[in-house]
């Protein structure tokens, strides 16, 4: 593409009311900045700068590695902002965008269209533009008789008849980079907020002689900024309609798409359905035929092909070919269900694998364990992994039948196709083909509760 791009991620945010700066709060996972800066790479930027100021710390870890970073000291203004990087873009002469990082809407589509309009008109700017029915809050676009872009008049330097204009600045553009930084050099604090205004830049370059262009887009919507919770929300509704959209053109299936929530990263196959009140983040890979949901939350979650996962937590896990998981079970980091096996009915299953076609059917805790192919684990039935001090691994051997309400307390092995009878403990190993028994004999003591329901009725008992 041959242009670079400038993120503007200093300001504070303090409609937002929070600890963190604005621009690293989250939209389906995904930091604010992170939509932006990924978008301008898809759209082929080759460089791009961020810029940061409050709360710098918070955000140099989202955008190290792949953004070079300049630091604006005092946070005076969008063009005090872009002038911090004039180091950085010494002997550039190309296009440069300047983007704002709490404006996550934007797509690799528009900002194309901006480096193409730049590059086509060799405008000195080209100020991206959208009509809007309630313009308050936002800079006009002031044209000439000619029709001509020829200032920005901010909402709080405007006349009253400036203010009645709806072509509005997005926020987005696309400079010559020589013309740009010429003309930060020239802006003034004259204004009503004492600023260093980006905006004076089009009104210097335009008195300069040179030609200032504007780009209305159809798709206002891509130009929200994020400001409030409020506008958060907002833009959360944006992004999911358009990524559900996506994914249901794909061949998915959503009888009540808003109702779910799909993250940016997550990959879903064909003749997947997904039911309400879902949540896919991460890197969610989902596979061909599989049903999710309904109330399932994946992060991070590989499900293969023709899965049911219902009524699922599942962090980090990973569930292979045609398993069952749910309802109401929790995969916690490090969890694997292989192909045909079932995780049901309140069972948590944490760093363990469930071999081959094994069942965990309900209320069980399988925790730092391998389980082999075709083992049954009876209800309410718990790998001890943790002694107080550190974790130990169970091993589950190949045709096992666990009786119910077993504990194994690790770290034990039980061998292949050994059976352990019902309400047993379990605290050495079990070798195959063997019954292991971990529990006292039974013991009855005739009339014993006869004296305890005479003393109660006679007033002796508590």
């Amino acid at each position: 593409m041959g242009a670079s791009a400038i993120i503007l991620a200093a300001g504070m945010g303090t409609r937002m009311n929070s600890k963190k700066p604005k621009v690293a709060h989250e939209l389906l996972g995904k930091p604010l900045v992170r939509w932006v800066v990924d978008a301008a790479r898809a759209a082929g930027v080759d460089e791009v700068v961020t810029v940061l100021g409050h709360g710098r710390e918070q955000v140099i870890p989202l955008v190290e590695g792949d953004t070079a970073i300049v630091f604006q000291e005092q946070l005076r203004g969008t063009a005090d902002a872009v002038l911090a990087c004039k180091e950085a873009f010494a002997g550039f002469d190309g296009p440069v965008l300047v983007l704002s990082g709490d404006c996550p809407l934007i797509t690799p589509r528009t900002i194309g269209e901006l480096v193409e309009e730049q590059t086509h008109s060799k405008a000195a700017a080209v100020v991206l533009t959208m009509e809007l029915e309630d313009p308050s809050g936002y800079g006009r676009i002031i044209r000439d008789s000619a029709g001509e872009v020829e200032r920005i008049v901010e909402q709080k330097d405007g006349s009253a008849e400036e203010l009645a204009i709806t072509e509005c600045n997005s926020g987005f553009y696309c400079f010559d980079a020589q013309a740009l930084f010429a003309a930060l050099e020239q802006v003034s604090t004259d204004n009503a907020q004492g600023e260093f205004y980006l905006t004076d830049v089009l009104g210097i370059c335009r008195a300069a002689g040179q030609r200032v262009s504007a780009l209305p887009t159809a798709h206002p919507e891509e130009c929200l900024g994020i400001n409030s919770r409020v506008q958060l929300a907002q833009a959360a509704r944006h992004l999911q309609k358009r990524i559900n959209r996506g994914h249901m053109d794909a061949g998915v299936t959503m009888l009540d798409p808003e109702t779910v929530w799909i993250g940016p990263g997550v990959a879903i196959g064909r003749d997947v359905e997904i039911l309400p009140q879902c949540f896919l983040y991460g890197k969610t890979a989902v596979g061909e035929g599989s049903l999710i949901g309904p109330n399932t939350r994946l992060t991070d979650t590989v499900v293969g092909v023709g899965c049911t996962v219902d009524e699922t937590i599942a962090l980090e896990a990973r569930i292979d070919d045609y398993a069952t998981c749910g309802p109401r079970a929790y995969l916690r980091p490090g969890a694997h269900l292989c192909e045909k096996a079932k995780a049901g009915t309140h069972v948590e299953i944490k760093k363990a694998t469930v071999g081959i076609g094994s069942k965990v059917p309900h209320l069980s805790y399988i925790g730092d364990a391998t389980i082999g192919d075709g083992v049954n684990i009876g209800a309410g039935s718990i790998t001890c992994n943790y002694d107080g001090k550190a974790k130990h691994h169970t091993v589950i051997e190949d045709g096992v039948f666990v009786g119910s309400d077993t504990m194994l307390v690790a770290p034990v092995t039980i061998g292949e196709h050994a059976l352990i009878g019902a309400g047993s403990v379990i605290t050495e190993d079990v070798s195959a083909h063997a019954l292991g028994l971990g529990r006292a004999r039974q013991t009855e003591i005739k009339d014993y509760t006869l004296p305890r329901q005479d003393a109660c009725r006679d007033g002796h008992g508590e």
